[in-house]
């Protein structure tokens, strides 16, 4: 969930840093970001919202974009813009037409290079004996589907107790 209930859909993610550093395009309509786009179903106290830049078409009267730039949950936002050349895409929405997000990604794949930068590092052997973990979960999540959440379950209790002792 992004601010005000709205619903924020992440196009990126790491293991690394989970919900807390996802990554998305981020939209910029006059210079600055506009709010969610609604979405009309009719009666009914339930109104949809998204901020999805593809949602920004100038369709049924929502923003049209101008530029995307990245943006990540922790709330940095790139500085660098990429406007969106609307003649050579023409009215096609935006989630038809061929816009190129590798500069927004490359933007936010920086951004996480400073932060594991600035992170505390992990042993070599515990980050190898997580990786292995993550792959085997996988695994069981194909082979036994009802047994890869009791194991996460383990790890989420494992992760807590951890946690209480470094409180301590």
């Amino acid at each position: 969930m992004g601010e005000g209930g709205v619903l924020v859909e992440w196009d990126w993610w790491t293991v690394d840093f989970g919900d807390a550093h996802a990554g998305a395009v981020g939209v910029l309509v006059g210079g600055s970001e506009p709010g969610p786009v609604y979405f009309d179903v009719g009666s009914g106290s339930d109104v949809p919202s998204t901020r999805r830049w593809s949602a920004y078409d100038g369709r049924a009267r929502r923003p049209r974009a101008e530029a995307l730039r990245a943006v990540c949950a922790c709330g940095w936002r790139g500085a660098a813009e990429y406007p969106l050349d609307w003649a050579t895409g023409g009215d096609r929405p935006l989630y038809e037409a061929d816009v190129d997000l590798t500069g927004p990604l490359a933007d936010w794949t920086a951004r996480l290079s400073v932060v594991r930068d600035r992170a505390v590092p992990l042993p070599e052997p515990l980050t190898a004996l997580l990786f292995e973990i993550a792959e085997r979960l996988n695994v069981t999540a194909a082979d036994a589907p009802l047994a890869a959440p009791r194991a996460a379950g383990v790890l989420e209790r494992s992760r807590w107790r951890a946690g209480a002792v470094w409180q301590t």
